[in-house]
Formats: C-alpha cells, sequence, structure tokens
C-alpha cells in the first residue's frame, strides 16, 4: 500500500486580526463535515501558528485520489473558503509521500474542533 499526502498552506503573516479563531469556526462548522465525507480520502488534519500560518494536510488511499483533488483544488485555490477568510491564497501546495502513519497507545479522537 502507497498513501499520497498533500500540503496546503497559507500565510497569517498579512492576515487580519481574528483569523485564527474564523478560520477556527470555519472548520468546525463546514470543512470538517466535507472531509469526514470524502472519497479518497484516508484523513485531513489542520494544523496553525497563530501569526504565521494555517494548512491542510491531507492523506489519500493513493496518488490517482489526490492528483484528483489538487487539480480541482489548485483551479479554484485563490477563490477557496481558506483564502477569503485569510485574504489570499495559499503560498504552499505541495504534494508528498506518506512513509507510515502511527497510531500512539492513547489512540486517536476524531474532533470537528481541539481546544486547549
Amino acid at each position: 500500500m502507497s498513501l499520497a499526502g498533500l500540503t496546503v498552506r497559507w500565510s497569517l503573516a498579512e492576515a487580519p486580526d481574528g483569523v485564527e479563531d474564523a478560520l477556527a469556526d470555519y472548520v468546525a462548522g463546514t470543512s470538517h463535515a466535507r472531509f469526514s465525507e470524502m472519497e479518497g480520502l484516508r484523513f485531513k488534519t489542520w494544523r496553525m501558528r497563530r501569526g504565521e500560518w494555517f494548512e491542510g494536510c491531507y492523506v489519500f488511499i493513493d496518488a490517482p485520489a489526490r492528483e484528483a483533488f489538487q487539480a480541482t483544488f489548485t483551479a479554484a485555490a485563490a477563490g477557496s473558503p481558506g483564502s477569503q477568510i485569510v485574504g489570499a491564497p495559499p503560498i504552499l501546495i505541495e504534494e508528498c509521500t506518506i512513509v507510515a502513519v502511527a497510531e500512539g497507545l492513547s489512540g486517536f479522537t476524531p474532533a470537528a474542533r481541539y481546544r486547549s
């Protein structure tokens, strides 16, 4: 088995105040459900460093599934919800190969939003 990954990253350096909360609200309210039902996607994580960047990390079942999503996303990236919230298109859309995935003894808990 070979898994195909994709990273999409937006810069938050010039983003408006409150963008981090707006992005987290969007993920919890819309994006999480959309990707939870996506055919060909093993899982997606959303990562953020406040004031620096926001990204989606995707793991697909294979390269054709990733390539199909990447082509569609890239064509509309500038108008995507993430770009609209941030006020700019992604600074990175990069494919990769997933070498391995480990689930720790504490298990995996999918959630639309985690709070610290």
